[in-house]
């Protein structure tokens, strides 16, 4: 889908010439890398959400801060609105570029440049891998908690744009919780940096309002982040379930023992069955849902917390309970969860990932409501998630090549995240809103919220030029919406005007 914004939302975008752009940038940054040729900018076209794509009018390249703070001086003086993109890995559009706009791309940002291993950090630049930190971390003993599925390719500036998680983050923590500095560069080319490598810092904490707020309030230049010591023990009990709504249930009796797993991980029948073909796993294909449990620590408290989570299984109704043998197999069993959405991929020719976020509680509630409304779309869905923090993630197969399918799939996942709100939750864990979730933060939101929202974004960004047209919908946009969706029969935010 070629998507092209409605740039009345985006403030007074200026008509720059792209080449007096370029000679204006060149200008101060002679040696900045510009791309400006169509078959140079496609690769850019999108991040992981591939059914919305733009091609930038301009892609910057900067290998050198000065780069960066010059471009950002150029792009203010001119109204050029500003897309920074790291390893476009994000699913919900957050990185996808303007027609009339640079793409600031920071992949060349790619050292590690201090790992002090006594302080336990590390500091590096924003298009260092996620896994690349506990590789690195590695020989000392130490790793970086938070791991997304995608670790192996997505960049720490993403993560913390969208205050990525992982399978570990019920334990560990979200990004926010794993990042104690970021240096960024302003919209007008300033250098600002954001806590830093003591307990506190005087002020308001800005470090935790930027992080998550995916690009729209600055550029990330460096990122500091702690470090944890490994476990000295770590196993993981794989229990499968007859019934999608016993094993959620489950969930909820082994936090509701006092027992934190580093990770509780959850897969349904049409997952497990896709992840087995793809990795060979290990998983049991007739299971209409298994549950990943990892428990860390010493070894006596590991042994001791096996056994009390093995028997809240059984009594939950598990059918089968089994510990990894060793850390290899261990392995193989997180390998088969974070290779779960390529493997899905080979199911159908498209899927559309979604994002939301749920009390623990509901979580057999909420997945009956999604087999229901995927029987009402006719559409199959797969679900596999970070169980214990209630982070859905189905995935909606589909095919983009049949007429009105992909408006299916996406009224479909408007469905689930109206569903997640419902159940008391939230429309994002750790995607972000992007451009894929803006009609949902009406839902989500009240107008006095929102206005806040955008409060805080003319704080930082008062011309509008950072990542445009994403994360916080305009006061119209859910106006709008809203006359299109009527909820026990009152209309969302009444005392707008509809036009």
């Amino acid at each position: 889908m070629e998507l092209l914004f409605d740039e009345r939302i985006d403030g007074e975008i200026a008509t720059v010439d792209r080449a007096a752009l370029m000679a204006a940038v060149h200008a101060v940054a002679p040696d900045l890398v510009l791309l400006d040729r169509e078959e140079d900018l496609r690769p850019f076209e999108c991040d992981g959400l591939s059914a919305y794509r733009t091609l930038p009018m301009l892609v910057a390249m900067p290998a050198t801060l000065a780069e960066v703070e010059s471009l950002m001086r150029v792009c203010f003086e001119h109204h050029v609105p500003v897309v920074t993109r790291g390893a476009g890995t994000g699913l919900s559009g957050g990185a996808l570029p303007l027609a009339k706009g640079v793409l600031l791309v920071m992949s060349r940002f790619n050292r590690i440049l201090e790992l002090d291993a006594d302080a336990r950090i590390a500091r590096v630049q924003p298009g260092v891998r996620n896994l690349a930190i506990s590789e690195a971390a590695g020989p000392h003993g130490l790793y970086y908690a938070p791991d997304p599925s995608s670790q192996i390719a997505c960049s720490i500036g993403g993560n913390v744009a969208e205050n990525a998680g992982g399978v570990h983050c019920l334990k560990y923590g979200l990004t926010v919780h794993n990042v104690i500095g970021v240096e960024i560069v302003t919209i007008e080319g300033e250098r600002m940096t954001l806590g830093g490598e003591t307990l506190d810092t005087p002020g308001f904490d800005l470090l935790a309002l930027f992080t998550g707020s995916e690009g729209m309030l600055g550029v990330i230049t460096e990122v500091t982040v702690k470090l944890l010591p490994k476990p000295e023990v770590a196993r993981v009990l794989m229990a499968s379930f007859d019934d999608v709504e016993r094993a959620g249930r489950a969930v909820g009796d082994i936090i509701a023992a006092g027992i934190i797993p580093g990770g509780l991980e959850m897969m349904d029948n049409l997952a497990i069955r896709a992840a087995e073909d793809f990795v060979h796993a290990g998983y049991p294909v007739e299971a209409q849902a298994i549950l990943l449990c990892e428990l860390d620590g010493v070894e006596a408290d590991v042994r001791a917390d096996c056994e009390r989570v093995r028997a809240l299984l059984e009594n939950a109704g598990a059918t089968g309970i089994q510990l990894a043998r060793d850390d290899a197999e261990r392995a193989l069993f997180w390998a088969g969860r974070k290779a779960a959405f390529p493997a899905v991929g080979r199911m159908s020719p498209d899927y559309y990932c979604m994002d939301g976020t749920i009390p623990r509680r509901e979580l057999p509630r909420v997945l009956k409501g999604i087999d229901d409304l995927a029987e009402h779309y006719g559409l199959r869905v797969a679900n596999v998630f970070h169980a214990g923090d209630g982070n859905l993630h189905p995935l909606i197969l589909f095919d983009a090549n049949l007429p009105g399918e992909l408006d299916t799939a996406e009224a479909l996942g408007g469905e689930i995240l109206s569903l997640c709100v419902e159940a008391g939750g939230t429309i994002t864990g750790e995607h972000g809103v992007g451009r894929e979730k803006l009609n949902q933060m009406c839902t989500q939101f009240a107008p006095d919220e929102l206005t806040h929202f955008h409060s805080v974004k003319h704080a930082f960004d008062e011309r509008r030029l950072l990542n445009p047209g994403k994360n916080v919908p305009t006061l119209a946009r859910c106006a709008e919406h809203g006359a299109m969706h009527v909820h026990q029969g009152q209309l969302s935010h009444p005392e707008l005007p509809r036009f």
